[in-house]
């Protein structure tokens, strides 16, 4: 796989990409990518703003445009009503960290940077950005984009005692002008963390007691910082924010008023371990539906901060979610049709929500069945900045679906994930309709989600020759990575059970 930027840096930055560990720090790429902006000094007219929101834990079900009939989620449904929902998109991962890298890098599970969660390594060690993976901020504010990432970072593990790489690979390090949100990735297991960053320095929520859910509600922050910083931005340079809430992801909890709507509705009651390592509120179903009804609400504010800035007719606005759902075990149908959750590379845990609207450039109350994934973000973004020169990714733009022109819009060869935690190494392919998902010490499983979108068939008995074929793709999809090698893990939890990822 070749990551460069520009036909002549191409053999060079092959040899940078094998040999990445030992990299200084100096990031010829990112200098690349700058210096081409600043010669070809053209971009589109008028580039639109890109508002990226994204879910945390939330199944491709869980919306009312996605078949929910009990969450009520008025403000996501109208965005759909006045854009686009795609219904066959797909996370990065079907866990948070590696699928935000494919999001950032434009890379698919089999070349991404990161490609497990925290600890989920060979060496038991996190795998953090390093200076010369190149994202999509770094692509965008070459392009002239100012560039926020509020909520959720998840992608700089290294602590204050591992010296000067301690904030390497933070948002301002990777191409954001502002950040404001969680670092770590258990930080964001609390939704009354005591610790918050702005850019690069740590502030403490003093009355926050994430332990017994007590203090300022964190989403709540990122919300109103989202809005803040619409309110900042003007018509005369585009902006891209992403926002990454951390709703519905488990610890669950949720200020009562949320909750109001869903009281004395008749609903089974689902008793929650309120003393473990996630802090949950007593009674989980009606925490779950009014986190997601929040989330909800607090879009539908900033969508309408948006308009009244006057800033929505050139805002290109994008709801999704970074893997599939975890609590739900039925009884909210939070993965609709499809089989598996979170951890799984089943469709239930890597096909999610994507929503977007551009108003008077992408058809209002349209929906598309064109098969994408995290890792088209990044040469889409780049294609709608008017860039000259796009990182190379695993991606293919998906502009001309966005505007409905879907004879045009090019096709993957296929998509591949890989996952590795407790009942890895699991890897899957998609080519075409035909689905292919390989276990650790099984037999290959191979299923047609045109007729069987719930993967409830397996017919690789009767297509010998397409799973060869498939497992030969998978076998060629990836490449070395020393942390990320697909053998059988140790449990690095087993020795605390209340533990969770």
């Amino acid at each position: 796989m070749n990551y460069k930027i520009g036909m002549k840096c191409c053999i060079f930055f092959s040899l940078i990409t094998l040999v990445s560990a030992c990299n200084s720090g100096h990031n010829p790429l990112r200098d690349e990518v700058v210096l081409s902006a600043k010669k070809a000094n053209v971009k589109s007219s008028n580039p639109p703003n890109i508002i990226y929101i994204m879910a945390d834990d939330m199944g491709y079900g869980d919306l009312g445009v996605y078949g929910q009939t009990k969450i009520k989620t008025p403000n996501i449904d109208q965005l759909s009503q006045e854009g686009m929902r795609f219904t066959q998109h797909y996370a990065g991962a079907t866990v948070c960290g590696p699928s935000r890298a494919s999001l950032l890098t434009g890379l698919h599970g089999g070349h991404s940077p990161i490609r497990g969660n925290p600890v989920w390594t060979n060496s038991g060690k996190p795998v953090d950005l390093k200076p010369e993976d190149v994202t999509i901020a770094e692509m965008l504010k070459a392009n002239g984009y100012k560039t926020a990432a509020i909520g959720k970072w998840g992608l700089s593990e290294s602590k204050e005692a591992d010296g000067d790489d301690y904030l390497a690979a933070m948002p301002l390090q990777q191409g954001f002008d502002y950040f404001y949100g969680l670092k770590g990735h258990l930080d964001a297991h609390y939704y009354y963390w005591h610790r918050l960053f702005e850019n690069n320095l740590a502030f403490e929520l003093k009355n926050n007691d994430h332990m017994n859910n007590k203090g300022i509600y964190t989403h709540d922050l990122f919300t109103s910082k989202a809005i803040d910083y619409v309110k900042q931005q003007t018509s005369e340079q585009p902006f891209f924010l992403y926002l990454a809430y951390t709703i519905p992801h488990l610890a669950l909890t949720v200020p009562d008023d949320s909750k109001e709507q869903y009281l004395d509705l008749g609903w089974p009651k689902r008793k929650m371990d309120t003393q473990g390592h996630y802090r949950n509120d007593a009674e989980g179903n009606t925490t779950y539906a009014g986190m997601v009804s929040r989330l909800d609400r607090d879009i539908g504010n900033l969508l309408e901060t948006l308009k009244q800035q006057g800033l929505e007719d050139n805002t290109l606005v994008i709801f999704t979610s970074d893997n599939g759902h975890e609590y739900d075990r039925g009884f909210f149908d939070s993965n609709g049709e499809l089989r598996g959750s979170k951890r799984d590379l089943y469709e239930g845990g890597i096909r999610v929500p994507f929503i977007a609207k551009w108003p008077d450039q992408i058809k209002a109350n349209t929906t598309s069945d064109h098969v994408s994934a995290f890792w088209d973000m990044m040469p889409t973004f780049c294609d709608l900045a008017g860039g000259k020169q796009c990182p190379e990714t695993d991606g293919i733009s998906i502009t001309k679906a966005l505007l409905g022109d879907n004879e045009q819009q090019p096709l993957h060869e296929f998509l591949y994930w890989e996952f590795n935690e407790r009942e890895g190494p699991l890897q899957a392919i998609r080519q075409g309709d035909w689905k292919l998902v390989k276990k650790f010490n099984t037999p290959a499983e191979l299923y047609n989600l045109s007729i069987d979108i719930s993967e409830s068939n397996n017919v690789a008995n009767i297509e010998p020759q397409l799973v060869a074929e498939l497992m030969n793709k998978i076998s060629s999809a990836r490449t070395y990575h020393p942390e990320f090698t697909l053998k059988k893990l140790p449990n690095p939890y087993k020795k605390n059970k209340s533990t969770k990822k």
